[in-house]
């Protein structure tokens, strides 16, 4: 693995719901605390927490109160911080480097999300780029290696090659993995210059977008907290930089926070990290990496990461399938018995006392759904 001059604190992020996951994922458990995958009773968020242990000197795990308790209870060894209000992973992602800075010697934050699945070779490609982000006044971001043309991610477009291997480590070595299948052969070590961030495209869009060599956005980035502060200084953070830097936040990790820093987090509109500061910044970094990763951020996704039948159905959680002429389905349930007939392409979903059913070509549509339902205070 790269060698890292300064310590790693990883800064797991635990805040958000999973709403495209509904009903499994409701407000009151969240996607994180769900196994999902096939891995046993093990979360979403302990396989977080242990990988991110491979690879980090310490693991901050950063969520909201009503999650809290269900956190500590899942990652009892692992700190965590309560953030004072729901406003997206840029607002989060600040107050958890302003109260790193304050508790660690220089060091690099190592931010990533609690919800999704990685393959092997993840502690030795985080390490190269925290070593970049040690030895360079840029902030990182980690581009995964695309597989295929795919519409519900964002993409990185990279500039030219920075030189040869500026952290001085070796590559991660290719891997094989459920996930996607045979990695792709390990990535060069070199960094690149960002040229841009893109949004979710449309299907033209992420062929092209493949085919030109961008990469996948995983949300995975790095950082040392004095250049993430810089850089969140003349972002739309700004207001709640200013409360932080006023407050009296001496309490720890543990501790609750500053009334001014409370207030300053409430007014804030949520906005995304990337967003916020990594689309404005004019130094960032892409480190490319080669592990098989997937953001399982819809039920459509269970086909890609969980093997299926001898008819293409794919099942998750605890359930009895039985079928006759159906084919191609993702079956998730808790503990129940779901018969088919004549379908072929659906999600059907029964959790609790919901049952979702959508075709696998919408199923990102149930975003959507969800914020009806919290109008209506069903979620």
């Amino acid at each position: 693995m790269a060698d890292v001059p300064l310590p790693i604190v990883a800064v797991v992020l635990a805040g958000g719901t999973g709403t495209r996951l509904y009903p499994a994922s409701r407000s009151h458990r969240p996607k994180q605390f769900l196994p999902l995958t096939g891995a046993g009773d093990e979360s979403l968020l302990e396989r977080t927490v242990s990988r991110a242990r491979e690879a980090a000197d310490e693991v901050v795990v950063v969520t909201r109160g009503s999650y809290a308790e269900g956190v500590r209870d899942r990652v009892p060894d692992a700190e965590v911080l309560v953030e004072p209000a729901g406003r997206d992973t840029g607002p989060a992602l600040l107050y958890a480097t302003h109260r790193i800075a304050r508790e660690y010697d220089d060091c690099v934050v190592l931010a990533l999300p609690s919800d999704h699945l990685v393959g092997d070779g993840f502690a030795a490609a985080v390490r190269r780029g925290a070593a970049v982000a040690a030895s360079e006044d840029r902030l990182v971001t980690f581009g995964v290696e695309p597989t295929r043309p795919e519409t519900g991610y964002g993409y990185i477009e990279p500039a030219g090659s920075a030189p040869d291997d500026p952290a001085g480590s070796a590559p991660d070595g290719p891997a094989e993995s459920a996930l996607n299948g045979p990695t792709q052969p390990a990535l060069d070590a070199d960094w690149k210059p960002v040229e841009s961030f893109h949004e979710k495209p449309d299907a033209e869009t992420a062929a092209r977008y493949v085919e030109a060599g961008h990469y996948w956005n995983a949300g995975l980035f790095a950082w040392r907290p004095d250049v993430f502060v810089d850089a969140a200084a003349s972002s739309p953070l700004a207001p709640l930089l200013d409360a932080l830097d006023e407050s009296d936040e001496s309490g720890g990790a543990s501790g609750s926070a500053d009334p001014r820093a409370t207030a300053a987090f409430e007014s804030i509109d949520p906005v995304s990290v990337d967003n916020a500061v990594f689309e404005r910044a004019a130094d960032v970094a892409v480190v490319p990496v080669s592990f098989p990763w997937d953001d399982v951020g819809s039920w459509d996704a269970l086909e890609r990461v969980l093997d299926a039948d001898e008819d293409g159905n794919v099942t998750a959680g605890d359930v009895a399938l039985r079928t006759l002429d159906a084919a191609d389905n993702v079956v998730a349930a808790d503990d129940r018995h779901v018969s088919l007939i004549g379908v072929s392409d659906l999600a059907v979903v029964a959790w609790d006392d919901r049952v979702l059913v959508v075709p696998k070509e919408r199923a990102q549509e149930v975003k959507s759904l969800v914020r009806s339902l919290e109008d209506r205070g069903e979620f």
